[in-house]
């Protein structure tokens, strides 16, 4: 009997191992599974948010290339309104109505002046060096302003052209 006992053992034992198996096969390929699930997970999840970073980055700079077009008509406006003095009232008041109405546009837009002083340190990033003076003012800084520059955001659209001292030759 004892010899019927261990014979329907081992048969039974080899199903179970056979079992344990196939359950320890099935669980590595769920774990896969899931692993592959989470990472595909995670990829349209950085996926998303990529693209609305993008759909940001889209509106908040949708304006540049019109506000780039329109720089030259501010321009254009203000030196009116500089050379404006023998102008009759009436030409000099719509001049000045319009250049109200192109500014609150820029402001609107996000579009903000950059106007460095005189005095003011040369800042790369946002201004441009037209041309190096000899000056007693400290060496690198902006003596004149020339056109001021236009920032859309926190992006430079033109930088502001300036003068910059140079020291004096002795």
């Amino acid at each position: 009997m004892s010899e019927n006992t261990s014979q329907s053992d081992t048969p039974a034992s080899a199903e179970e191992k056979t079992l344990d198996k196939l359950l320890s096969e099935a669980q590595a390929r769920i774990d896969e599974q899931k692993d592959a699930w989470l990472r595909a997970m995670a990829e349209a999840e950085n996926v998303r948010k990529r693209a609305q970073a993008d759909v940001q980055a889209a509106h908040k700079f949708a304006v540049e290339r019109i506000a780039e077009s329109l720089l030259p008509v501010m321009d254009s406006l203000e030196a009116a309104l500089g050379a404006a003095e023998g102008a009759p009232p009436a030409l000099r008041d719509g001049v000045e109505i319009t250049l109200k109405q192109l500014k609150a546009v820029f402001q609107k837009a996000s579009l903000a002046e950059i106007l460095p002083v005189a005095g003011e340190r040369f800042d790369p990033h946002q201004h441009q060096a037209m041309a190096a003076v000899q000056s007693a003012a400290e060496p690198n800084s902006i003596v004149a302003v020339v056109l001021k520059g236009y920032r859309l955001h926190d992006r430079v659209l033109r930088p502001a052209l300036v003068t910059v001292a140079k020291p004096l030759e002795n």
